[in-house]
């Protein structure tokens, strides 16, 4: 049996080229983390976690971290049982490592390279492709910024678009949304995401407000504070016409509350391949579609092609492709799935001399 061992870390700072953000947060910059596990046959699974709000701690402290929290269990270890073990929280190991998602890609990716399968193949998907949106991130645009992106995304075959709300102006957020309509035109699919900007009623006053002003939204993403299922199902009710889109801030169990109080329409899942599968069957179970938030180097367009109710991956034209051999690609507004063993994302042979940033 293949064990794991040995591995390397390689933190990068990922100069964007906007400004990118919502009605809480703005960035300019991408603090990205690469964890790379090698089995006794050579074989290197890759994965990725990530910060954008402030940055990773030094390479020299993430050393120091993975020894102390991961490496005595892992190394060793067959990438076929970590990958499908279970754990259970409790008491004090309730909490999330920084490498938790660069570890459950990184494993998947071992098995799918083991096998000799693409891991959407590995996770039962019958999918080559799948529909996304594009997401500007775009609170902290300027109109002409705005102008210039929307264009770009309809030009490159995108029919769906989310846009960032939450401005304590109403009529800044209507200007905002009808500039993006008058962009990609009345028949594209507009959705927009406030990012928890308000209560529930002030939720519904908004949306209502948009409904009124002629602008059909498909989805409003994250009205209020993730974890009032009340507050959300009381949108869903109020507001017909627009669904609610929620899920992005919470763990499994909060995602477990929002299905089952039937407080979202749509559930927003992340690339962790573990508990994206796990979500999305009980998801399933309760008839409730899912999306795809943004994740690193898009590789959750395998989660998304496996989950036959995940209609939507979010893509959001982030400056750093090129630390990658070959990134996931777009056409006429779809992912298009890699077919590579394992996920198929590997860091280019420059990625490490030339833009590695250690400290």
């Amino acid at each position: 049996m293949h064990r794991i061992e040995k591995y390397t870390l390689t933190r990068f700072v990922v100069e964007l080229d906007r400004t990118i953000g919502d009605s809480q947060v703005s960035a300019r910059q991408l603090f990205l983390g690469v964890l790379e596990l090698e089995d006794d046959a050579g074989h290197i699974g890759t994965g990725f976690f990530h910060n954008v709000t402030e940055p990773l701690p030094s390479l020299i402290e993430l050393e120091v971290r993975f020894q102390r929290e991961v490496a005595e269990g892992l190394i060793g270890s067959s990438p076929f049982s970590w990958a499908n073990r279970l754990d259970r929280p409790r008491g004090g190991n309730v909490k999330q490592s920084i490498f938790h998602p660069g570890i459950d890609q990184a494993v998947w990716d071992l098995q799918g390279q083991l096998l000799e399968m693409p891991l959407h193949r590995l996770l039962g998907s019958q999918r080559v492709r799948v529909p996304a949106y594009a997401s500007g991130l775009d609170f902290h645009m300027s109109d002409d910024e705005v102008t210039a992106f929307y264009a770009t995304a309809l030009a490159a075959g995108f029919s769906a678009f989310k846009v960032k709300v939450g401005h304590p102006d109403l009529a800044w957020d209507i200007r905002r949304l009808q500039l993006a309509r008058d962009i990609v035109g009345h028949d594209a699919q507009l959705m927009a995401d406030a990012n928890e900007a308000w209560s529930p009623k002030e939720s519904i006053r908004r949306l209502h407000a948009y409904h009124d002003a002629g602008i059909p939204l498909f989805w409003i993403e994250d009205p209020c504070l993730r974890d009032d299922f009340a507050g959300l199902k009381t949108i869903s009710q109020a507001v017909p016409f627009t669904l609610v889109n929620s899920g992005e801030y919470l763990g499994l169990s909060g995602k477990r509350q929002l299905i089952e109080q039937r407080a979202v329409d749509v559930l927003n899942i992340h690339g962790s391949i573990n508990d994206a599968m796990k979500i999305g069957w009980l998801a399933a179970e309760h008839g409730i579609p899912v999306s795809l938030g943004n994740s690193s180097f898009e590789i959750g367009v395998h989660i998304a092609a496996a989950l036959p109710e995940a209609n939507w991956l979010e893509y959001s034209f982030l400056s750093y492709n090129h630390l990658l051999e070959e990134p996931v690609r777009f056409e006429d507004g779809y992912a298009l799935v890699p077919e590579r063993p394992g996920h198929g994302l590997r860091l280019a042979e420059s990625a490490r001399s030339e833009f590695a940033r250690p400290d």
